[in-house]
C-alpha cells in the first residue's frame, strides 16, 4: 500500500486510541468522545488523560472536533496513519474467494468479465465498483474480415483471442473491390493471426520496405487498411453501484454528490487515476483529496492491479466514503484482482497467452 514517510511519530498510547476511535467511528458515524473510549479503548487510563492525548491527536492534524459535538472525528491524515500502520487486515475468507472466483469464470469474453468484476466489487462492499478495460492492442486478433460499404469506407471486422469482436468502420484514400478486401484478410489472417495488434502495424511497415515489387501492392494495401482496423481504441472503464453512494451519510450535501455523479459520467479524470495507480505495484489507496480530484475529496479509492502472462493489464478498485471499512475493502479488491487476472490467464487472454 501507499504509505508515507512522515507520518508523525505516535507513542503506543496514541497509536491505540487512535485506532479505537477511527474503528468506533467508522461502525457508528458519530463524534466519538473521551468518555467512550475510556469503555472500549482498552486503556486503563482516566478520560482526562484520554482528552490530553485527543487534544494532541488533534494538534498533529489525525483528528478535528466538529463543531456541533464534543467528540472528534478522523481527519484524511488520520485515516491514512490508520491505513498505512494501525490497520489489521486479514485475507478474504475462502468461502467469498471461492464466490468470486465462480462469478468470474474464464471464456466468458472480455466485457462480461469486467462488467461482473464491478457488479461483485459493489455488491460485496455496498460502495461503486470500478474496474479498467484493457488496452485492445494487449490482445492478440484472431482473425480479421473487411467488408465493403461505399466507395470509400470499409467495415473491419476483428475477432480477438478473448472471444470479443470489434466492428471499425474505415474510410481509405480510394475504393476498394471486394476482391482486393479479401486478399487483404487473407495474407493478415495467415501471417499475424496470434500475435499482438501492437506488432502488427511495427512488422507490415517493416515487410513493406524490405518487399519485392510483386508483395508491395498487397502490402500498401495491407497496410493502408490496417493502420485504421487496429489502431488502439480509446481508454475506458466499467462502473457499478453508482447509486449506492446517494444513502452514504457523509455524501448528503447534493452539490458534492452532482459533482462526483458528473465526474463518473466523464470518466476521463478517474481513468487518469486509475492509470498512475497501473505504473505502482501492489494495492494503492487514496484518501480524500490524496486523488488530486476535486469531485473525489469526500471519498477514498482502494485499487489493485489485474493481469496475466506476467503483465498488468488494468487496474480494479473501489469508490467509497472516507469512512469505509478498509479491512473489509482492502481483501476483497485484492481477491477480486487475483481472481479476475485468474481468469484472464486461464482464458484466451492477451497476445500469447492461450493460443
Amino acid at each position: 500500500m501507499n504509505r508515507r514517510a512522515n507520518d508523525p511519530a505516535l507513542d503506543p498510547r496514541a497509536r491505540q486510541l487512535l485506532r479505537a476511535l477511527i474503528g468506533r467511528y467508522i461502525h457508528s458515524g458519530e463524534p466519538v468522545g473521551s468518555q467512550t473510549l475510556a469503555r472500549h479503548a482498552g486503556l486503563d487510563v482516566s478520560a482526562a488523560t484520554i482528552r490530553n492525548i485527543l487534544s494532541d491527536l488533534e494538534e498533529a492534524g489525525l483528528l478535528s472536533a466538529p463543531h456541533t459535538s464534543a467528540g472528534r472525528i478522523p481527519t484524511a491524515q488520520g485515516y491514512r496513519l490508520f491505513v498505512d500502520s494501525l490497520l489489521q487486515v486479514r485475507p478474504l475468507p475462502e468461502g467469498e474467494v471461492a464466490r468470486l472466483r465462480s462469478e468470474l469464470p474464464s471464456g466468458s469474453g472480455t466485457q462480461a468479465l469486467l462488467g461482473s468484476a464491478s457488479e461483485l466489487l459493489s455488491a460485496m462492499t455496498h460502495f461503486v465498483g470500478v474496474v479498467s478495460v484493457p488496452k485492445r492492442e494487449q490482445f492478440a486478433f484472431r482473425r480479421i474480415e473487411f467488408v465493403p460499404l461505399d466507395a470509400q469506407r470499409v467495415l473491419a471486422i476483428l475477432v480477438f483471442a478473448d472471444q470479443e469482436v470489434q466492428n471499425r468502420i474505415i474510410q481509405t484514400r480510394r475504393p476498394f473491390e471486394a476482391g482486393e478486401l479479401e486478399r487483404v484478410g487473407n495474407y493478415l489472417n495467415t501471417h499475424f493471426a496470434g500475435r499482438p495488434v501492437a506488432e502488427i502495424r511495427a512488422s507490415l511497415l517493416l515487410e513493406l520496405r524490405n518487399a519485392q515489387s510483386e508483395m508491395q501492392a498487397l502490402l500498401a494495401q495491407s497496410m493502408e487498411l490496417a493502420e485504421q482496423a487496429l489502431a488502439p481504441d480509446g481508454d475506458d472503464m466499467v462502473l457499478a453501484g453508482q447509486t449506492r453512494l446517494m444513502g452514504v451519510q457523509e455524501l448528503a450535501d447534493l452539490d458534492r454528490l452532482r459533482e462526483l455523479f458528473e465526474a463518473f459520467a466523464r470518466k476521463r479524470e478517474i481513468l487518469q487515476l486509475l492509470e498512475r495507480t497501473v505504473r505502482a505495484p501492489g494495492m494503492r489507496i487514496f484518501i480524500g483529496e490524496e486523488t488530486g480530484l476535486a469531485p473525489l475529496e469526500g471519498v477514498s479509492l482502494v485499487t489493485a492491479p489485474y493481469g496475466a502472462g506476467g503483465r498488468v493489464l488494468g487496474v480494479l478498485g473501489v469508490i467509497g466514503p472516507t469512512r469505509m471499512a478498509y479491512e473489509r475493502v482492502i481483501p476483497v479488491v485484492q481477491a477480486a484482482a487475483d481472481a479476475l487476472g485468474d481468469a484472464f490467464q486461464a482464458g484466451e487472454g492477451p497476445a500469447g497467452e492461450g493460443e
